[in-house]
């Protein structure tokens, strides 16, 4: 059967050519140039795949990407994005998205990534729990055979921050404890998760990781908890709920800061009583489960301004994990860019043994605002348009080459950096959007400094920023 794929971009010559070349791999394509289309397409529809610009002259991606989710749940949506848009991108996977790739599309790439949101999709159809991949040769040395067994994927670390972790990933890990994992997007809070899980007396049990951001507010009965046949429109079979699934084991709540107040009151009787009832049942289903929760989100504020339950923050926190920023792993990082460099070569079929020495200089200076996430794809691009064994600069985006320590000089210094006003003359007469984003992609996203940059007040660029659906 043929998979059903809509484009959704503005740019009417490049969604035409997207259309075609993906038509002649075998997909059935739709073209849509605008959010309303897409919406009239979604509404007529389901699709396997959708592919989306970030920005659309009538919305942008994000909302676009809650309606489709709302509409068709398993549709698997794929971002296209510049990599000065980056933090959208980040922000969108939180809201469901696959994936995202970078724009000028790479054939082969995109084509690598519709055929994992496939296999993603066929997987979420059957009702499998999805577990990561794992590749036993990409583990760290400091892995002993134990924990092979166990099928750990991830990098350890030497830094003090991730010894720290790992010694608190071990000390929770046998207990029962409800563990409340923090972090920004792309920190690995769902392979922390899983380790957890991994390491627990609960290894042999199933582990259900559910995207709390990605569950429509009027499904989160049937989803959490299940429904029988005939329970609401469209219950057209029994349904078992994803605590039922992981009854003897673990769920993960990826992103739990995005549930509903309403469904938050679900959720915590559920983990008091461990019971639940299925849509539509009068029979109450005694569960036996240990709760992971991981957020980007600052719950104590959301709990302060009453948008979170605080009993309901207590009863996950009963153990907090901070998830490190990439850029604060120190020499780590190389040791993750190998562990990419491997995944890559695996997916990809390439035999790239390694990176140039002033591309790890550049890994070491970055920045890295998307995590464990960017890395992970700006590597993968890289192993794709490289065809010796080396990674060489030229290959990377040029977003990366610019060092943190050559972004912005201290906070005491005016902002005399050369290269910055540079860029914005070149790009403030013919595009002011492109200008404004530069500016708070130089800064930091620090909105003061951009603005002294641009040479407008605050006011001003709050306004533009309003005008030009600039997010951070």
């Amino acid at each position: 059967m043929s998979h059903k794929i809509l484009v959704i971009d503005d740019d009417v010559p490049f969604c035409e050519m997207l259309k075609t070349f993906l038509t002649k791999k075998g997909y059935i394509v739709s073209n849509a140039f605008s959010s309303t289309e897409a919406e009239q397409c979604i509404n007529e529809g389901c699709y396997d795949i959708v592919l989306t610009d970030v920005r659309l002259p009538d919305s942008n991606g994000l909302e676009l990407l809650k309606y489709i989710k709302s509409k068709c749940r398993t549709a698997q949506v794929i971002l296209m994005t510049g990599y000065t848009e980056i933090k959208t991108a980040v922000n969108a996977m939180k809201l469901g998205a696959f994936d995202y790739v970078a724009k000028p599309i790479n054939p082969d790439e995109i084509l690598l990534t519709i055929k994992q949101a496939l296999e993603r999709k066929a997987s979420m159809d059957s009702g499998e729990v999805v577990k990561p991949k794992v590749k036993k040769a990409l583990i760290s040395e400091e892995v002993d055979t134990d924990e092979v067994e166990l099928e750990l994927s991830y990098v350890r670390g030497e830094s003090s921050v991730s010894t720290q972790l790992h010694e608190y990933i071990d000390l929770v890990a046998p207990t029962n404890m409800s563990v409340l994992i923090i972090g920004d997007s792309g920190t690995g809070k769902e392979n922390i998760a899983h380790s957890i899980h991994l390491k627990s007396k609960r290894k042999d049990k199933p582990y259900i990781a559910v995207d709390c951001g990605a569950i429509p507010k009027d499904l989160a009965s049937s989803e959490f908890f299940g429904h029988i046949k005939g329970s609401f429109t469209g219950a057209v079979t029994d349904k078992v709920g994803h605590f039922e699934a992981a009854n003897g084991g673990t769920i993960f709540l990826d992103e739990v800061g995005n549930l509903s107040y309403e469904v938050q009151v679900q959720l915590l009787r559920a983990l008091q009583e461990r019971k639940v009832k299925p849509v539509g049942s009068s029979n109450e289903i005694d569960v036996d489960i240990r709760v992971i929760a991981a957020t980007n989100e600052d719950l104590p504020k959301a709990v302060r301004e009453g948008e979170f339950r605080e009993d309901l923050y207590h009863r996950l926190n009963e153990f907090g994990i901070v998830a490190p920023r990439l850029a604060d792993r120190g020499a780590d990082i190389l040791m993750f860019a190998m562990h990419f460099l491997n995944e890559s070569n695996i997916e990809l079929e390439k035999k790239v043994k390694k990176f140039s020495s002033e591309v790890e200089c550049i890994f070491l200076t970055y920045d890295w605002p998307g995590n464990l996430r960017e890395m992970k794809n700006i590597i993968k691009r890289s192993v794709l348009l490289t065809r010796g064994e080396v990674i060489e600069k030229e290959v990377l985006p040029q977003e990366i080459l610019v060092p943190k320590s050559e972004m912005i000089s201290s906070s005491n210094t005016s902002l005399s950096n050369d290269s910055i006003e540079d860029d914005l003359k070149l790009f403030s007469s013919r595009n002011e959007e492109q200008a404004i984003r530069t500016a708070l992609e130089k800064v930091k996203f620090n909105k003061t400094k951009a603005a002294q940059v641009l040479g407008i007040d605050r006011k001003t660029l709050y306004n533009k920023m309003k005008l030009y659906n600039i997010e951070l």
